[in-house]
């Protein structure tokens, strides 16, 4: 009788790519250049499982400190689910990231079983489509974040995450395949946004800003870089009224949601100016 050996191990940059290709066959639709931006977040942090050298799971724990970290990436290969496989992984998962508040962003139906491992709901994050085009506002305020000094970028950056990420932010804002804008108000900066193109039209995200004008300035200037035949798309936090009501404005349609939960206290994020998640998958 055979017995089919399985192991987890940690990712090679290219089992990335792999991870990514599952993510798309999930509907999750990735960046076209997620695998090198989120593998540089924590080379340690992607797992793979091997059943006799064959992968058939994936998760990500992005361990960004010594306090936070952030879990996704969680596939295992249809043919392999409901035989144990998905735990394992999960559990080496979390022994990576033991001791930490770990968030996720979790399909809804996989809820009950998150809080078994001791997560729990914060609020949910709905992901919005629509179409891209329409004319930019005009206006000085409107400007490329590579005009302006990074510092003052991760500055304005730094309260919307619980860790400290400067080279993410940093490699993030200048992708190729993206633009990226500021906007200032009263000579400082008073939000921002990146639109990067995905395996199916553009995802906004992050979008931030200090009031519901301001973002929605910010995301009509992004939107109009693509073209009126081009799926975009916005993740929204539900607890963010505004955000949704922009959202709404512009005739987007709920496509997905998650569950956004944390193992410890959801960390202190000023919710009313994130109009736009950066990711599902790494925070």
């Amino acid at each position: 009788m055979k017995h089919n050996r399985y192991s987890v191990e940690v990712m090679s940059r290219e089992e990335v790519d792999l991870a990514i290709e599952w993510a798309e066959k999930e509907g999750w639709n990735p960046g076209l250049h997620d695998a090198d931006f989120y593998y540089a977040a924590d080379p340690n942090g992607f797992l793979i499982g091997l059943l006799d050298d064959e992968p058939i799971a994936t998760i990500s724990v992005i361990k960004y400190d010594d306090a936070f970290g952030f879990l996704g990436f969680y596939i295992v290969k249809p043919e392999y689910r409901g035989k144990g496989y998905g735990i394992q992984i999960w559990n080496e998962g979390l022994q990576y990231l033991q001791g930490l508040n770990i968030g996720l962003d979790g399909v809804i139906d996989q809820q009950e079983n998150y809080k078994k491992s001791g997560f729990k709901l914060a609020y949910r994050n709905i992901r919005y489509e629509g179409l891209g085009g329409g004319a930019p506002p005009h206006g000085p305020e409107i400007t490329a974040l590579s005009t302006l000094p990074f510092e003052t970028i991760e500055t304005y950056d730094q309260p919307f995450f619980p860790a400290s990420r400067p080279q993410f932010t940093r490699a993030w804002i200048s992708q190729p395949d993206c633009h990226a804008l500021g906007i200032m108000q009263n000579g400082n900066l008073a939000g921002y946004g990146v639109m990067r193109k995905c395996r199916n039209g553009y995802k906004i995200a992050p979008l931030l800003a200090d009031t519901p004008d301001l973002a929605e300035s910010l995301f009509l200037a992004l939107a109009s870089n693509a073209s009126a035949s081009e799926p975009i798309f916005l993740d929204v936090p539900d607890i963010n009224a505004s955000a949704v009501a922009l959202a709404e404005k512009h005739e987007m349609k709920v496509s997905f949601e998650t569950a956004r939960m944390y193992t410890g206290d959801a960390p202190d994020i000023p919710l009313h100016r994130l109009f736009g998640v950066a990711s599902f998958e790494i925070g």
